[in-house]
C-alpha cells in the first residue's frame, strides 16, 4: 500500500497454503517452533518510506521495519511499470548478491491493483 505522504507499508502471502496454529491457549500462542518457523518463512512484511525516480523507472522502499529485523535500514530498490489505470508492476532490480539485475532478467514480479 501507498499512501500521498511518501509512505509504503508490504504484507505479502508468499504461499497459499499456509497451516493454521494450533488454537489459543489462555490467551496465548501455543504454535510449535516449527509452525512458527513455517509461518515466517511464507509471509513478508515491511514499512517505510518511498522515493521515486521517474528518469531511472525505479521506486526506493526505505525499510524502518521488517519481518526480517536484520533488513531494518536497507532499501528494496523496484522497477516500476504501469498497467492500466489501476495496476502497478513491481520487478526486484537487485540479483541478492549486490548486482543489479536487468528488468527482463527478473522472476518475480509482484502486480499491485489500486483498490477503489
Amino acid at each position: 500500500m501507498y499512501d500521498s505522504s511518501g509512505r509504503v507499508c508490504v504484507s505479502i502471502v508468499l504461499q497459499a497454503d499456509r497451516k493454521p496454529f494450533a488454537p489459543y491457549t489462555k490467551g496465548l500462542l501455543s504454535a510449535t517452533t516449527e509452525e512458527k518457523a513455517a509461518a515466517f518463512d511464507s509471509y513478508l512484511a515491511y514499512f517505510g518510506a518511498y522515493t521515486i525516480d521517474s528518469k531511472a523507472g525505479t521506486v526506493a522502499h526505505h525499510l524502518e521495519d521488517n519481518l526480517v529485523p536484520g533488513r531494518r535500514g536497507t532499501d528494496n530498490i523496484r522497477w516500476f511499470e504501469f498497467q492500466g489505470e489501476d495496476r502497478l508492476l513491481l520487478t526486484p532490480s537487485e540479483d541478492g548478491k549486490g548486482g543489479v539485475l536487468a528488468r527482463e532478467e527478473a522472476t518475480y514480479k509482484p502486480l499491485w491493483e489500486h483498490i477503489k
